[in-house]
């Protein structure tokens, strides 16, 4: 059996079973997360043994790697998420490839896409990257008084905003995790009131993090490690 194969075989189970759990403590419904398998830095077979295992929802963070990975591939099932930082001059080159894109991190980029989005005739659909754990490494809007810039990105014509992402410290300090997601949960719960928002979805958690997202509400959660093992590169 190739190697991402037999790695995909050892973990998923594992990994679905930690989903289950974590939704069980919360009062929800494990289908309520969709699992984005991060294939970045991975070769194509990782591609192919996620497909074989029932993935569909491969997350890359560089715009050469996803369309390049996204023309190898060609599976109408699948729906390719762009999860790193995007230039606001390769913001075209997602357009027609990224199922989603996770990390519109400015008004200016959202403004910069929407455009490109709207040359090609196409709603492109985003998530708002917000940084609410405040560390000054992380990109995203700031956690707080986002409400302006919210409302321009909302009235862009070419972006269909489907809710907010972060990502929270590399830490094991449990409060400081759960105090980064809550954050994000209630920020999307006070966004309800501008109009024409209408996000409902809560991309938090990561390989060491993830069970607690879900607790907190995450409804994708991206997972590469704990799939596919160390990266190549």
């Amino acid at each position: 059996m190739p190697v991402y194969e037999t790695r995909l075989e050892r973990s998923l189970g594992a990994i679905r079973e930690r989903i289950a759990a974590a939704a069980a403590r919360s009062g929800r419904d494990p289908d309520e997360v969709t699992l984005v398998a991060v294939t970045k830095a991975h070769s194509i077979e990782a591609v192919q043994a996620a497909l074989a295992f029932g993935l569909f929802d491969l997350g890359e963070n560089r715009v050469e790697e996803l369309a390049e990975k996204a023309a190898s591939v060609g599976d109408e099932r699948v729906r390719w998420h762009m999860i790193g930082h995007l230039q606001r001059r390769k913001a075209p080159r997602v357009v027609g490839v990224a199922g989603l894109v996770h990390s519109i991190d400015s008004l200016r980029l959202a403004q910069r896409l929407s455009n490109a989005a709207v040359e090609a005739g196409q709603k492109q659909p985003v998530l708002i990257q917000v940084n609410t754990s405040g560390e000054e490494t992380k990109r995203g809007l700031p956690g707080r008084e986002i409400g302006d810039d919210v409302r321009g990105i909302v009235s862009l014509p070419g972006l269909e905003i489907k809710g907010l992402m972060t990502m929270a410290p590399f830490t094991d300090e449990e409060t400081v995790l759960r105090g980064t997601f809550r954050a994000l949960r209630e920020l999307n719960d006070e966004l309800r009131h501008v109009d024409g928002y209408a996000g409902a979805e809560l991309s938090m958690g990561m390989t060491n993090d993830f069970e607690i997202a879900i607790e907190e509400g995450s409804t994708m959660i991206r997972l590469g490690t704990a799939l596919f093992g160390g990266r190549t590169a």
